[in-house]
């Protein structure tokens, strides 16, 4: 390459140096970046360099002077600091929504955003407890694809599938047809929030959708729709699994109110009930994944109303127990 050329990549190819290796912990010497421009065939001298690095902090770059034994030049700050990186880092290892190979890119990306030093530490030991990956490498476009569906008011279709003991896809029959609506995300899984002719407001993991496509026609709007409260539809349903909308009525010991507060969030009204319990009503998709969390606090915790959620709970335990009962002749 002419040298002419070289020299217009000069201030590039410094900006891209100090950004790849440099930290306040690990800063370049002068020396550094003048044999960094050496060996991409561009011969300098000290004092441009010097008036290099003027002009790059002149323009943008928080380029900052480092003193004593380790004196040079670092970048002293990008897009993001090292603390939200590893957040973000963390945040990818947890997330079951991601493959364990699209889970192991997004950390190279993230690596791209500090120096190479402080990359390292972007290897996170994160232990998260049943962590389960996604097997459907194909989620994250699914994310995209139905933000752009939800921003461009159109309805999609899609198939839907379940994996059977081998693994294997099996397919819900034919094309499905939904307005959506939004996207959340419960227990490290992805779900999007969707209006259907069948099911009225209903949700699909998004890990088990695949040929997402635009029809072109707009959403459906309905009452249900335009009232819909994406933040209390995740209160009501338990482990995002569909049941029947029920106010239901529930007394706990003191001691669990962080709890009935993390779930159902502040603005629920806990009513005292003598010196050791409270009360609370809460609107809950009634489902055997409620009841389940109602049975993990035991004795704690009493369903009051209404009757007919107090009978289901009540079949709900029986039927386990009778699993568990020895089989006649054994």
């Amino acid at each position: 390459m002419p040298k002419t050329e070289n020299q217009k990549l000069k201030l590039l190819l410094l900006k891209e140096y100090l950004e790849q290796n440099t930290d306040q912990e690990h800063p370049a010497s002068i020396h550094d970046l003048m044999a960094h421009l050496e060996a991409n065939g561009i011969s300098v001298e000290r004092k441009s360099v010097y008036r290099d690095i003027q002009l790059l902090v002149e323009h943008g770059c928080d380029i900052v002077t480092t003193r004593g034994k380790t004196a040079g030049y670092c970048l002293a700050s990008g897009a993001f600091d090292l603390a939200e990186l590893k957040l973000l880092a963390d945040a990818v290892l947890a997330s079951r929504f991601l493959t364990e190979r699209k889970s192991s890119q997004l950390l190279q990306k993230l690596g791209t955003l500090t120096s190479r030093h402080q990359a390292v530490e972007l290897r996170r030991d994160l232990v998260v407890s049943g962590r389960v990956k996604s097997m459907n490498e194909s989620v994250i476009y699914n994310v995209d694809a139905l933000h752009a569906a939800i921003r461009e008011n159109s309805q999609i279709s899609f198939r839907y599938f379940e994996w059977n003991r081998t693994k294997e896809r099996v397919f819900r029959k034919g094309m499905r047809t939904a307005s959506p609506y939004a996207l959340c995300w419960d227990d490290s899984n992805y779900y999007l929030v969707a209006y259907t002719e069948e099911h009225g407001i209903t949700h699909f993991r998004v890990d088990k959708m695949t040929n997402i496509r635009q029809t072109g026609k707009p959403r459906v709007q309905t009452e249900q729709t335009r009232k819909l409260d994406l933040a209390n539809y995740g209160r009501q349903v338990f482990g995002m699994f569909n049941g029947s909308l029920r106010q239901v009525r529930m007394r706990f010991e003191n001691s669990l109110a962080g709890v009935v507060i993390d779930r159902f969030g502040k603005n629920i009204m806990l009513i005292p009930d003598g010196p050791d319990h409270f009360t609370c009503m809460a609107e809950i998709m009634v489902s055997p994944i409620f009841y389940g969390w109602l049975a993990s606090f035991g004795t704690r915790v009493r369903l009051l109303s209404p009757e007919d959620v107090v009978a289901g709970f009540r079949e709900n335990c029986a039927a386990i127990l009778a699993a568990y009962e020895p089989e006649s002749g054994m």
